[in-house]
């Protein structure tokens, strides 16, 4: 082994690195439109070493969104290490949504595209959730999220999160919200205990309200204060009785 090829390789690392990071910025300034030859120009290098490291662009795209979760995984592991189980969780779950935020369109064009080769990005997205069910179960174990969440649970939210907190252009206000939707997850009477939405009555085929004085069959109503009676005829032959009573 020469120092010239040593050297070689550690240019191709920082190449490699360079474009990488010129692509990830200017997909997400300008979605997916940007062409190679525009990153090679951005980055420093020319065209021809674009192409000797990602031979088209679906390549360069899967290695940026490999990259991301890389990044998100090392983040997940130095969290569980450097703290509290709850506050690690929680934390890395914020971060996930704020780093994944620009990049939702990117996401979905690799999630979505089944023809591409994916060995590495299985194998990064495979890290996340054992980064992720780790962190997850740690804080479990505490009692500091709620026990009937799943990894699958958590992912859902996140996407959702992220989603929501890119659609907002005031961004304090997009990441309150998003706090707002991960305190769901704490464990609350107020949360885990299940009421019953007005949406659900409507929706529920063998459920029948009837009418507390004359027992006939009411019409459900999505909004508004379940009805107890079928007229006024009824409510003022119950408040009767009550009076009487």
């Amino acid at each position: 082994m020469t120092a010239a090829s040593g050297g070689e390789r550690a240019d191709a690392r920082r190449n490699r690195a360079k474009m990488l990071s010129v692509a990830s910025e200017l997909f997400a300034e300008h979605e997916l439109e940007v062409p190679l030859g525009e990153i090679a120009r951005r980055a420093g290098v020319g065209a021809g070493t674009v192409y000797r490291h990602f031979p088209t662009k679906q390549a360069l795209l899967e290695a940026v969104f490999v990259q991301h979760l890389e990044e998100l995984v090392a983040s997940g592991e130095r969290r569980m290490v450097g703290f509290a189980p709850t506050q690690a969780f929680f934390g890395f779950l914020m971060h996930v949504v704020e780093k994944s935020g620009r990049r939702g369109h990117l996401c979905e064009v690799v999630a979505a595209d089944a023809s591409w080769p994916h060995p590495m990005l299985t194998a990064s997205v495979q890290r996340f959730r054992q980064v992720l069910t780790a962190l997850l179960q740690a804080a479990q174990r505490v009692g500091g999220v709620r026990a009937d969440l799943s990894p699958d649970d958590v992912v859902a939210v996140a996407v959702g999160c992220t989603s929501m907190l890119t659609t907002r252009r005031d961004r304090a206000a997009g990441r309150r919200l998003v706090q707002l939707v991960l305190d769901g997850l704490r464990p609350s009477a107020d949360v885990t205990e299940r009421s019953v939405f007005r949406d659900d009555l409507v929706s529920s085929p063998g459920r029948v309200e009837l009418c507390a004085d004359c027992g006939v069959k009411l019409p459900l109503r999505p909004t508004g204060r379940p009805a107890r009676y079928c007229g006024p005829t009824c409510r003022q032959r119950a408040r009767r009785r009550r009076l009487a009573g």
